[in-house]
């Protein structure tokens, strides 16, 4: 599979739902832009269709826009030795997307990660919890929009 594949691929998946999937990017570096709600249904497209079998998530992500959230999956098929891009966007206020740990069980952490740091919740996680501040840290600490010293949670003067 080339990159002229993996072009065709996205090319096909945009246009059997070209209401709900977008082509982003030029060339090498092409995305699935896909509607959150039916994110789900594409990834165990690619997961499963012996024709994508993209059975790895290699990283999972997300990026501050201030005005939207954009989620970002990175997925490999170990059989074809080829790399795609998933994005999905979700608004700032109420950032929710569904989780993929059913489909990708190393997505638990990362998810996890995401929740902690920027506040996306993941419907459907196992255990979406904070993993890397404390329980009861104040917001979260890599969105555009937090403050510094929003809070003292240590209880220790400064």
């Amino acid at each position: 599979m080339s990159n002229r594949v993996v072009n065709n691929v996205l090319a096909e998946l945009a246009a059997q739902y070209s209401e709900d999937v977008k082509i982003t990017g030029k060339e090498a570096q092409q995305a699935l832009l896909v509607e959150s709600q039916c994110l789900l249904n594409i990834l165990r497209i690619l997961n499963t269709n012996e024709s994508y079998q993209f059975d790895m998530l290699r990283n999972l992500t997300a990026v501050d826009y201030l005005e939207y959230m954009e989620i970002v999956y990175h997925l490999y098929s170990l059989p074809l030795r080829q790399a795609i891009t998933v994005k999905t966007r979700c608004n700032m206020e109420d950032a929710q997307v569904p989780s993929v740990t059913a489909i990708w069980p190393s997505a638990n952490f990362q998810e996890r990660e995401i929740y902690d740091l920027l506040g996306v919740k993941f419907t459907g996680h196992p255990d979406l919890r904070r993993i890397l501040m404390p329980e009861e840290f104040p917001g979260h600490p890599l969105r555009k929009t937090y403050q510094v010293g929003n809070g003292n949670i240590t209880g220790e003067k400064r």
